[in-house]
């Protein structure tokens, strides 16, 4: 007789359930999406979902759909049983959100679960009491039509899994989060969710696309989306799409459904990055919402256990047609004149061919090309440069020259400069002693607050500017977590700002430097940069605050005048480090004399010590 054990032996069903639990169970978060998903899929019309502690305590679902009897209910609870298909075939064309009939077998497994159902025809419903995915008693029970299903502690049998769950803040933003994403995509059905006994949203069923942006996404203001309508042959597109001004560091506003199932594709984002094109940073990502409309055939959903990415039968035509529904939305999109020399020296408009310069009272003179570029290695304009006592420079960058009285002039990026024009309505042209420089006005704006900023907060010399009227700003929840643990920073640092519910603040001072810009503008921007950043630190934290408030800053300010550029190259002169901005992008871009000579094929003639330039 062989006694010899076996090394390889089929694990036990619980084992295996917990195992795939594993893959469909992430967090709380991941229980209420399948939850929601089988309410949806039994045409439920309202859904009430109630959490405690984050869910760890509680997830109650609630939903009045088709409900279950008897036997149909405890055919749920089994792995791989479901009502959606029936043969292989059916999962090539899949209409409904759930198929796999994995979710409530792997829920039920690792926590106190509780299902109540009755269909709409049945006088008694059913209730089944289930603890680690074992049964403990099944029995009539008077409920209303549909489903209600609870599920307490949850990995109360699975501690590896459950010490690894975030606290009840984050937790709870996670969830919010997928609540949002099915309200969007279903605004027909009425939906509902408490924490801690706290209604949270209460959104009536009937409501358009329209309805539900407006009721979730506060703090996007109307005007800056546009509408997204698009056909092609296999696929039609929806939705908005935000103005290139309203971005994120990373992807968590973009809400992505294709036929009313959230899901992302490697290649849509690609398509996303397409239709923006050049109207956005690199490293920024736009916020809008899209749902994809396309044969259930042409698509493979059946990619991940939780259902989180798809497949698309002609990945080239689809991310054509999302970057061309993308582009055609926002083709009508004015770009504004970020900064314009509108005035002539005599206050009218000055032709477009004329170059000026104003000396250090003020004055503004007519510029004629009498500068013999052939001798740019020694020659300066006489009749248009400025002596050294003519400006007054203070930076710490340069070289170090001496003025004619003899004094040392402080390191600075020129020794003088004139202010040539402009292009694209936004890069400033100088010329200065040594060539052509190009200047970022916007990045200029922002290196100068920047600096004066935190100078103030160094010093611990703030200065508050009190609004005319408070204003109240509403977050995104992820957003409003993050600013929550950063008021008393805030506060320290010349905001006068509050809790005032639940994702809203109340703001009624910001330092004076920034008291000219929106503090909704403001706020939404640090708590953005904050959520992103995940600073910790009381000294980054600032920094990050100060970073993110300098930029809200400048994009306010869409719109330069003359002056305000003069002062602004004459400022940027003082700054510790004028050559970028607080982001590391670059302010100024130099291009040399010999450069640009050696551009054009030109040989400058040998100056008198008899070396080439």
């Amino acid at each position: 007789m062989n006694n010899k054990k076996n090394h390889i032996h089929v694990l036990p069903d619980q084992v295996i359930n917990k195992i795939a639990a594993g893959e469909v169970v992430e967090r709380p978060a991941s229980v209420i999406k399948e939850l929601v998903e089988n309410a949806l899929d039994a045409k439920a019309t309202n859904i009430d979902i109630e959490i405690l502690s984050g869910g760890r305590t509680l997830i109650s679902v609630n939903d009045n759909g088709s409900g279950m009897d008897r036997n149909d209910a405890l055919l749920a609870i089994e792995r791989h049983a479901t009502s959606k298909i029936s043969d292989i075939d059916d999962i090539e064309q899949i209409s409904t959100l759930g198929f796999r009939g994995e979710a409530l077998a792997a829920i039920s497994s690792v926590s106190r679960f509780t299902l109540r159902t009755r269909p709409a025809n049945s006088l008694s419903g059913t209730e089944l009491i289930m603890a680690g995915g074992k049964i403990q008693e099944v029995r009539d029970v008077g409920s209303p039509p549909g489903t209600q299903m609870e599920v307490r502690q949850l990995f109360f049998n699975v501690p590896a899994r459950r010490k690894f769950l975030r606290s009840e803040q984050t937790e709870t933003v996670h969830i919010r989060q997928v609540f949002m994403m099915y309200a969007l995509a279903n605004p027909s059905v009425g939906m509902k969710l408490k924490a801690n006994g706290r209604l949270i949203y209460n959104l009536p069923p009937d409501a358009t696309i329209e309805n539900r942006l407006g009721e979730l996404f506060v703090s996007i203001s109307k005007n800056s989306l546009r509408p997204v309508s698009y056909s092609s042959k296999n696929l039609r597109i929806s939705g908005y799409v935000a103005l290139p001004s309203l971005t994120r560091a990373d992807r968590s506003e973009q809400y992505l459904f294709i036929n009313l199932r959230p899901a992302g594709a490697a290649l849509l984002f690609g398509a996303i990055r397409d239709g923006y094109q050049s109207l956005i940073p690199k490293n920024r990502n736009p916020i809008l919402f899209l749902f994809l409309e396309i044969d259930p055939a042409l698509i493979d959903v059946n990619v991940h256990p939780a259902k989180k990415e798809i497949r698309f039968h002609n990945p080239g035509e689809v991310r054509n047609v999302v970057s061309e529904a993308i582009r055609t939305a926002l083709k009508n999109i004015q770009i504004r004149n970020m900064s314009s020399f509108n005035s002539s020296p005599e206050g009218g408009q000055t032709p477009p061919n004329l170059l000026y310069r104003s000396d250090a009272g003020g004055k503004k003179h007519i510029i004629t090309n009498t500068f013999d570029y052939s001798k740019a290695h020694k020659q300066k304009p006489d009749d248009t440069a400025p002596k050294a006592t003519d400006l007054q420079f203070a930076g710490s960058h340069g070289t170090k020259v001496q003025d004619v009285a003899g004094e040392k002039v402080s390191d600075r990026p020129w020794r003088w400069y004139r202010i040539v024009g402009q292009i694209g309505n936004l890069y400033v042209i100088l010329e200065t002693e040594d060539g052509l420089v190009l200047m970022d006005p916007h990045a200029a704006h922002e290196r100068v607050l920047f600096e004066k900023f935190t100078k103030e907060i160094t010093k611990r010399s703030v200065e508050s500017q009190a609004l005319l009227m408070a204003e109240n700003v509403v977050l995104p929840p992820a957003d409003a977590v993050c600013l929550k643990r950063s008021l008393d920073t805030l506060k320290q640092n010349g905001f006068g700002i509050a809790e005032f519910g639940q994702d809203t603040f109340l703001v009624d001072s910001v330092p004076a430097c920034f008291g000219n810009v929106s503090s909704g503008r403001l706020i939404a921007e640090i708590a953005a940069a904050l959520t992103e950043s995940d600073c910790k630190g009381k000294d980054m934290l600032e920094e990050q605050i100060a970073r993110a408030a300098c930029h809200a800053s400048v994009k306010a300010h869409s719109r330069l005048t003359e002056s305000e550029i003069e002062r602004l190259i004459n400022e940027l002169e003082k700054a510790e480090m004028p050559y970028t901005c607080p982001h590391g992008r670059p302010v100024i871009i130099h291009f040399s004399f010999q450069e640009l000579a050696k551009k054009f094929g030109r040989s400058a003639p040998r100056g008198e010590s008899g070396e080439n330039a």
